[in-house]
């Protein structure tokens, strides 16, 4: 009889000390690897968390958190009843809503193209082109594009010349503000989503497309049929980490193109933040604000995942 531990009896909870300690002997280079990253995360996600408490006093730095007096809900109050918050709270909302619709669909996209390219020198090429703007930053980024629409000497305002029409200044009209930071963001971001995508292609089994084609199914056929049904589980964890993240947009992200004359419609939370935080010091409210978006984005995901289980059987957890 064989004494080889199989897949499942791996998983089985231990019945002494001594065969978990066995495990660990056995499994010790995997513990050392996963330290670095648990100990980021303590330091860098968890041990913050208390900090959060300041949400509900009238924080002052100079007596710390045990000396502020509590306030209770009052910055949560305040933050409700502010008009200008209400305006970003909807500006983030939409930009949001934007981003999921018209920039989470584009990698799965690209994916499936990339995924039909046969010349591999050509595929390898284009994947670079594709891969590249996620390695700019957003400084970059945004100097570049207001190069680019810049109305006395962007290449988008000459071209339009040509045709008689007026230069547009798209960086001090309200109306772009909301296009530029979704296409921006497509641009630079796009081309490394598909990453994940390619590498869950690769898994599927090669046979599935061999019965197809025997069967006489075509390329797209095949695509709808099996590339899209194989991949939907990966396609949902990603959606559940974006929707996790949906009031999140980016400080960087919108800083960069932001001006008095577009912050109707393009000043967001963590742009607010920035400046009501650190500029006017209300660390509190501020605070207070932040705990708000993460409450939000926790709501998010459980319900996306619920959903997710019950119509996939896929989920985060």
């Amino acid at each position: 009889m064989s004494s080889k531990i199989g897949p499942t009896e791996a998983v089985q909870p231990f019945a002494t000390s001594r065969e978990k300690r066995a495990f660990i002997r056995k499994y010790w280079a995997l513990y050392v690897i996963s330290l670095p990253g648990i100990v980021y995360f303590i330091v860098f996600k968890y041990f913050p968390l208390f900090g959060s408490v300041i949400a509900f006093q009238d924080y002052n730095i100079f007596k710390g958190i045990a000396g502020s007096p509590w306030v209770g809900l009052e910055h949560f109050q305040r933050m409700f009843a502010y008009p200008e918050f209400l305006t970003i709270l909807k500006n983030t909302l939409l930009i949001g809503l934007y981003d999921l619709v018209f920039a989470f669909p584009i990698p799965i996209v690209l994916a499936l193209l990339l995924n039909e390219l046969r010349v591999m020198a050509f595929k390898r090429l284009v994947q670079t082109v594709v891969y590249m703007p996620h390695f700019l930053s957003w400084v970059i980024v945004g100097g570049v594009l207001v190069g680019i629409m810049s109305p006395e000497t962007g290449i988008i305002n000459t071209i339009l010349g040509f045709f008689g029409i007026e230069p547009i200044y798209f960086l001090g009209e309200n109306e772009y503000i909301r296009s530029i930071l979704i296409g921006s963001g497509i641009w630079k971001e796009s081309g490394w989503g598909t990453i994940i995508y390619l590498a869950a292609i690769a898994g599927i089994n090669p046979d599935l497309y061999e019965a197809s084609q025997i069967d006489g199914a075509g390329r797209l056929r095949q695509t709808l049929s099996i590339t899209i049904p194989s991949i939907l589980p990966t396609i949902m964890i990603l959606f559940l980490l974006h929707i996790g993240k949906f009031l999140d947009f980016g400080f960087e992200r919108v800083f960069v193109f932001l001006n008095s004359l577009n912050s109707e419609n393009g000043e967001i939370i963590d742009t607010y933040v920035y400046r009501a935080g650190l500029i006017d010091r209300q660390y509190s409210y501020t605070t207070a604000i932040g705990l708000f978006k993460s409450v939000v984005g926790l709501v998010l995901i459980a319900i996306g995942n619920t959903l997710s289980k019950k119509t996939t059987g896929e989920g985060l957890y």
